[in-house]
């Protein structure tokens, strides 16, 4: 079960990468555009979040039930000498539970705004903010914390 949530984990991010891109994308436009903000625009906006707090509850379930969590906590004098151990246990975590929540609240802010500039600015700006918090907590095959392919298999 471990290990199908893991690579459930590892694919959803691509899901919630491609809808934060769109969102910022559709946010940019409809700025610079000075479109109306359409039912796809806030259809995007809720599937953003939606998406996002799936993908947390899917890490949640992967960090309850991962060994190398189990390690950092029953060996922690030891573990904590292991930079990959503690991106995992603390660094990951901390900052995909951060960035869930700035999406949380700029997808709920921009549902409040009055006019259509000021929705798709909000969208823009907490959304961003995300991607950036995310892009920095994903564990790429070229982070020098820890890292992982791309794509992980079964």
């Amino acid at each position: 079960m471990y290990t199908t949530l893991l690579v459930l984990h590892s694919l959803f991010r691509w899901l919630v990468l491609a809808t934060l891109l769109a969102s910022i994308l559709v946010a940019f436009r409809g700025i610079r555009s000075h479109r109306p903000f359409t039912k796809s625009a806030n259809q995007l906006r809720h599937w953003t979040a939606t998406v996002a707090h799936i993908q947390l509850v899917l890490g949640i379930i992967v960090y309850v039930k991962s060994p190398v969590i189990q390690f950092l906590f029953s060996n922690f004098s030891e573990a904590i000498h292991y930079p990959e151990l503690l991106f995992f246990g603390f660094i990951h975590s901390l900052l995909m539970l951060t960035a869930v929540v700035f999406a949380t609240i700029g997808s709920a802010l921009a549902k409040r705004k009055i006019t259509d500039h000021e929705k798709y600015r909000t969208m823009l700006i907490w959304f961003s903010i995300t991607l950036l918090i995310i892009f920095i907590a994903i564990p790429w095959p070229f982070s020098p914390l820890a890292n992982r392919p791309f794509i992980r298999h079964f």
